[in-house]
């Protein structure tokens, strides 16, 4: 089992760099806001939904403006407010004195004051650190588009759990669960090789659980028992899959009860890529991690 703290263990959170930060309000305060609009437009368009801030949200909105108060290398590109949580894209301009997590505590103490109240937000964060390999456009559109996904989620629960014929990366596909989970920008591929040496698989591992446990999405066949034991690790840290199969969907296709739960919670997408009946085998195993790296690379 991973006994990881959620941070990335390689990196310096004192040092330059742009994060996607998510923090999440607490059981007890109340919400940030209600979404407002109609889902039948697409983000962006005048009427599309948008969080309407309360109280607690117009607290949140007045510290972001005075993050870097808090210190000056901390910029704020974007920001994301939801009823329950909230994105953050910042950009740590220089060396700070201290670790990102203290600032971020920081944050909240401003929030309470704001607020009037304490504990707005619940214990902790979570982060992904945006490297030069990830778009920032990709991570823009995530948080730019968070209100609609929800208020189409809310609109339609059903429609999110199976399409027949879904294009994605040029292949039409069968899908079943979290259609959402496509859109998450900080996707990773699963892969096992033979000839990976025990340092890399552990490398490996680290980075994949990192991801997991901070709102990411692993996305892989997940055929070698290498893999499958990087999901049931995943899975135990509240992780989200998408999950390339084989299975050719009957029409009253339904995942067995893991996986149902799975997507029953918004945690799976199963993918079956249409046309590829052949018997399972290297070449097939090949053409599924092909197509996993590709949609983790979102070239969809």
């Amino acid at each position: 089992m991973w006994t990881g703290n959620n941070r990335a263990s390689w990196h310096d959170y004192s040092s330059r760099a742009i994060y996607h930060i998510t923090l999440k309000k607490s059981p007890l305060a109340s919400p940030f806001g209600v979404i407002d609009g109609n889902c039948a437009l697409r983000p962006g368009v005048p009427g599309s939904p948008f969080l309407r801030a309360g109280a607690l949200g117009l607290a949140v909105k007045r510290a972001l403006r005075e993050l870097p108060l808090i210190h000056p290398a901390l910029r704020l590109y974007q920001y994301a407010l939801m009823p329950d949580h909230l994105h953050m894209i910042i950009s740590v301009e220089a060396p700070m004195d201290d670790i990102l997590g203290r600032k971020l505590a920081a944050f909240k103490v401003r929030v309470n004051h704001y607020a009037g109240v304490d504990g707005v937000f619940a214990k902790g964060f979570n982060d992904q650190i945006i490297g030069p390999g990830r778009s920032l456009d990709v991570v823009y559109r995530y948080l730019r588009e968070n209100p609609f996904r929800l208020a189409v989620r809310r609109a339609n629960p059903d429609f999110f759990r199976r399409l027949d014929n879904l294009e994605i990366n040029g292949r039409r596909c069968r899908v079943y669960g979290n259609l959402h989970l496509l859109d998450n920008p900080f996707k990773e591929q699963v892969v096992v090789h033979r000839a990976d040496d025990d340092a890399t698989r552990r490398r490996n591992r680290e980075r994949w659980l990192y991801a997991a446990a901070n709102g990411g999405v692993l996305v892989s066949p997940f055929i070698s028992p290498a893999e499958k034991a990087v999901r049931a690790e995943a899975e135990a840290l509240g992780g989200r899959l998408i999950l390339i199969t084989d299975t050719h969907f009957g029409e009253r296709y339904k995942p067995a009860a893991h996986d149902f739960e799975l997507c029953l919670r918004g945690r799976l997408l199963i993918v079956s890529p249409l046309g590829d009946t052949a018997p399972l085998s290297r070449e097939r195993c090949l053409r599924m991690n092909d197509f996993a790296s590709a949609l983790a690379s979102d070239r969809i």
